[in-house]
């Protein structure tokens, strides 16, 4: 039974780098590339503003380049089993752990931050530990 991995996907050097983990310790497993994005209102002077249709096209294009440019990465480091590509809108843990649902493994990069800076900012990789059904290997 060949194995699943759930790798997010982002523009840092920490996400490429859990991709070409992922991928060198699992060659042949279905990858799933997940990207999840946010269109969030805006408020200001009492005023809540909706993200506007063109950059909503926006978002939603840059997320599909980005899974797809993860595709590649993954095809030239050596992988030569199925990928799947998943951009949704969405909170980044809610989106990653719903996709480790069927999965064996998440493969997540970590910006490395830690003390007040991982308090202050929060950390997706840190929350997807916690919450992921599956095991979650973090690269760093």
């Amino acid at each position: 039974m060949s194995k699943q991995i759930v790798v997010p996907v982002d523009s840092s050097e920490q996400s490429q780098q859990a991709l070409t983990y992922a991928v060198e310790e699992y060659p042949e497993a279905k990858l799933t590339l997940v990207h999840a994005y946010g269109l969030s209102a805006h408020a200001g002077r009492g005023a809540v503003v909706q993200p506007t249709s063109d950059a909503i096209d926006a978002a939603e294009e840059q997320a599909e380049e980005l899974v797809a440019d993860a595709r590649e990465v993954a095809v030239d480091a050596g992988h030569d089993g199925p990928i799947e590509t998943v951009a949704e809108t969405g909170d980044p843990e809610t989106v990653i752990t719903d996709q480790a649902a069927d999965a064996d493994a998440v493969y997540i990069g970590s910006h490395g931050r830690d003390g007040t800076a991982r308090v202050l900012l929060g950390s997706v990789a840190e929350k997807v530990v916690r919450r992921a059904p599956v095991p979650v290997t973090v690269v760093k």
